[in-house]
């Protein structure tokens, strides 16, 4: 794994703009872990832009095995921090599967993933697809063009696999949430039973990012959900074609976030605050200018230290366009935001809906109330860190007062219906009326007993 160092002292005066007021730093010498997928921007852009330095920080980027393999490096101290699944700091926390205390000062952007199937499957589902009048497939696709194809697999004796890359994903929770908005059920999880298959017509399992496009290319998984650039990669490939994004899916949904241990954040405060600045700046710079510097961080993106994709791969959806069929390249400007719609701040919104997922789909197991759902959000989330370095970074001249919800709650307005693949909308405040407005999945008192809902 090839480490990024950064070179000593002797520049830092340099580096440090005359402007900037360093905190007094307890640690400056921190390591990071990330996983190679284009989300992982902010904290390439931090180190290549200097906002490390900037800071006092001398940075290290390594690049991680898997999601599992990073979370405990996170936890046993070999990583201070990394580019986290939104939902790995909230399972931790509350104690589903590894159990530490996660936090997160920091949302690393929004959207940035899509659903992809295998180019047999696509043409078992194109009779089903509406069609433009320039002949191209009408988007959004619902899962209900995949239903008669998943019937007749089902008919034929042969289970239907797709991949995700965590249990406790934002791609595990959007393809079920796709699917289940077309009738067909992703199956659930029990404390005795953690496939996540039990009463599932779509049998779905883990793959690492980079790994997906070869998997679907073997015939191991019949499609996947993914960040970028691995749907684009099947298109280049001409393995696969990308049927949904998740900014169709749920318009502006959260992504990734920046994970740190509680116990980090609370010996080493101004560290966290330094750190959360950089990558502040690191988000702003992505999008500033209506993303005149995406090309920038595409070229840097492809470096093999970082993501190692190609550099037309990654601009396909970098730079504000997405192709779904070869030739087929549609403008989707938000894709990729990382600062734009407060994307950085960690609303306790968005943490109560990966909870309502893990309730939903039975990996937490009983019924809670909704003040554990806030209960919870407040212990990981913590726009207050976000807030304390946004100050700072507004003082010193490097942001914008107007850019940031200084006044917020932590809680965002209700997401419209029609922003919502199904047409139910989300309130963050309501977590279990939102679940008793979902057609399948969990609700109320019910558990899964043996292979049954009971309750």
């Amino acid at each position: 794994m090839k480490k990024l160092l950064l070179s000593l002292a002797a520049s830092t005066a340099l580096a440090t703009p005359a402007f900037a007021e360093l905190l007094e730093l307890e640690k400056d010498e921190l390591t990071f872990g990330f996983i190679k997928l284009t989300d992982m921007a902010p904290l390439a852009v931090a180190y290549e832009q200097g906002y490390f330095l900037d800071e006092g920080l001398f940075v290290t980027l390594e690049a991680q095995a898997n999601w599992k393999v990073l979370l405990d490096g996170v936890i046993d101290g070999q990583l201070d921090g990394a580019h986290m699944l939104a939902g790995q700091p909230l399972a931790a926390t509350i104690g589903y599967g590894t159990e530490a205390h996660i936090i997160t000062p920091f949302s690393m952007d929004l959207n940035g993933n899509g659903i992809t199937v295998s180019n047999e499957i696509w043409e078992e589902m194109k009779p089903n697809i509406p069609k433009m009048e320039d002949g191209r497939p009408q988007h959004p696709i619902s899962a209900e063009a995949l239903a008669p194809v998943v019937e007749k697999y089902k008919s034929e004796g042969k289970p239907f696999n797709m991949g995700m890359v965590f249990p406790v994903s934002t791609h595990n929770y959007e393809l079920r949430y796709w699917l289940a908005a077309g009738g067909l059920h992703p199956g659930y999880y029990s404390p005795e039973n953690v496939t996540g298959q039990i009463g599932a017509d779509v049998f779905l399992s883990v793959t690492p990012p980079p790994q997906m496009p070869a998997t679907l290319e073997a015939g191991t998984i019949y499609g996947y959900c993914v960040g970028e650039p691995w749907n684009q990669q099947a298109v280049f490939k001409g393995i696969g074609v990308p049927v949904i994004t998740d900014y169709e899916l749920w318009k502006n949904n959260p992504e990734k976030v920046f994970g740190i241990t509680a116990e980090f954040a609370e010996e080493y405060p101004n560290t966290t605050l330094a750190v959360t600045k950089a990558l502040i700046r690191a988000a702003q710079w992505l999008d500033e200018n209506d993303n005149a510097n995406r090309p920038e961080a595409v070229e840097i993106l492809s470096r093999a230290e970082y993501v190692g994709a190609d550099y037309d791969v990654i601009a396909n959806s970098m730079t504000g366009t997405f192709e779904y069929e070869k030739g087929d390249k549609r403008d989707v400007p938000d894709f990729n935001v990382f600062f734009r719609y407060n994307a950085t701040y960690p609303f306790y919104s968005d943490a109560i809906w990966y909870l309502t997922q893990m309730r939903r789909w039975g990996q937490i197991a009983e019924a809670k109330p909704d003040s554990w759902y806030d209960d919870v959000a407040k212990s990981v989330y913590k726009p207050e860190i976000y807030l304390e370095a946004a100050r700072l970074l507004v003082d010193e001249g490097l942001a914008n007062e107007a850019d940031f919800p200084w006044n917020s709650d932590g809680y965002k307005a209700p997401t419209p219906a029609e922003d919502i693949i199904d047409g139910i909308a989300y309130d963050g405040r309501a977590p279990n009326a939102y679940l008793e407005s979902l057609t399948i999945g969990l609700k109320g008192e019910q558990k899964i007993v043996g292979s049954d809902v009971q309750g």
